[in-house]
C-alpha cells in the first residue's frame, strides 16, 4: 500500500474527512531529509494498511494547504483524527519516534 498524494483540492475529502486517522507527510522534491524519511513513511502505509491512512503532500505545489496547517520547516508529519491535527512530529525522526506518536491515536 502506498502513500496517497493529496494537493489543495483533495485535502479535504481524503484527510479531513477520513474515516480513519490520517498521517500526512509534508515535503518537497528538494528537501533532503524528506527523503530520508520517506521510505520510513512508506513501510508505514502498508503496515496499518486499513488502520491508518499515509498521505504525502508536496509543499510547493500545495501552498494554500501549508499555510492553513501552518508548515515552515520539511518534513512536517501530521496525524489528523476526526478532521482536527492531533500530533505533529517536524524533521526526519527515526520510525520507532513515529509509531510512539501514532499508536496513541489508532
Amino acid at each position: 500500500m502506498k502513500p496517497v498524494e493529496v494537493n489543495d483540492s483533495t485535502f479535504e475529502t481524503e484527510v479531513l474527512k477520513a474515516d480513519v486517522p490520517v498521517l500526512v507527510d509534508f515535503w518537497a522534491v528538494w528537501c533532503g531529509p524528506c527523503k530520508m524519511i520517506a521510505p520510513v513513511v512508506e513501510e508505514i502505509a502498508g503496515e496499518y494498511n486499513g488502520k491508518l491512512k499515509v498521505a504525502k503532500l508536496d509543499v510547493d505545489n500545495n501552498p494554500e494547504t501549508s499555510m492553513r496547517f501552518s508548515i515552515r520547516s520539511i518534513p512536517t508529519i501530521m496525524i489528523f483524527k476526526g478532521g482536527k491535527v492531533a500530533e505533529q512530529i517536524i524533521g526526519a525522526v527515526p520510525k520507532r519516534a513515529l509509531l510512539d506518536k501514532i499508536t496513541p491515536h489508532l
